[in-house]
């Protein structure tokens, strides 16, 4: 369904005034909230494992080794609570003919994190992404997000990170997924 801004405003004047704030000041508010959120939410009909697919390169001979792009910066929105949450994403996968544009990785991250989520949902759906659009013969993903309602509400912990591990096919490994992991988390060798 596609995004529907003026509903999404006539909600924010709704809610405001709920809230007991429909002030003629906020007069804007719901516009700037409504544009936020189509954009936050822009990902929600975009193919990751295509933008991945579409930017690959064929190679005589893949590098029989991981390929890791890590520290590439998220933001998504929490399903609980429609606030937002963010962090780094290391992605490593295993080539069987092709690679893809290092770009393509952020991207496809992009894509799958501009939706409503759950941080566990969005690691499996990388996962999911890089292993279709590349064909890779293992994938490995590690998400580190801070997310707003653990220091906004509730518990109000500041400063705490939610970490998130998902796995495809040779990674299934014990060796080669530790491998891989020090390489996403910064704890092993540095090419």
């Amino acid at each position: 369904m596609p995004f529907d801004e003026a509903r999404a405003r006539a909600a924010v004047e709704e809610l405001l005034a709920a809230l007991g704030a429909d002030r003629p000041d906020l007069a804007g508010t719901p516009g700037r909230v409504a544009e936020a959120y189509a954009e936050m939410l822009s990902g929600t009909d975009v193919d990751a494992a295509a933008i991945l697919a579409d930017g690959t390169v064929a190679l005589a001979e893949p590098p029989s080794e991981t390929v890791a792009l890590r520290d590439i910066p998220f933001r998504s929105v929490c399903e609980h609570h429609l606030l937002p949450f963010a962090g780094t994403a290391g992605v490593a996968y295993l080539p069987r003919d092709s690679v893809a544009g290092l770009g393509r990785i952020a991207r496809a991250v992009d894509a799958v994190a501009s939706r409503l989520q759950l941080q566990e949902r969005l690691t499996e759906e990388l996962a999911t992404a890089v292993e279709a659009g590349l064909a890779a013969r293992g994938v490995l993903v590690v998400l580190s997000a801070s997310h707003s309602c653990l220091w906004a509400r509730g518990s109000r912990t500041a400063g705490a990170s939610a970490v998130t591990v998902a796995a495809r096919g040779d990674f299934a490994d014990p060796a080669l997924r530790a491998e891989a992991f020090a390489l996403l988390t910064g704890g092993g060798r540095d090419a």
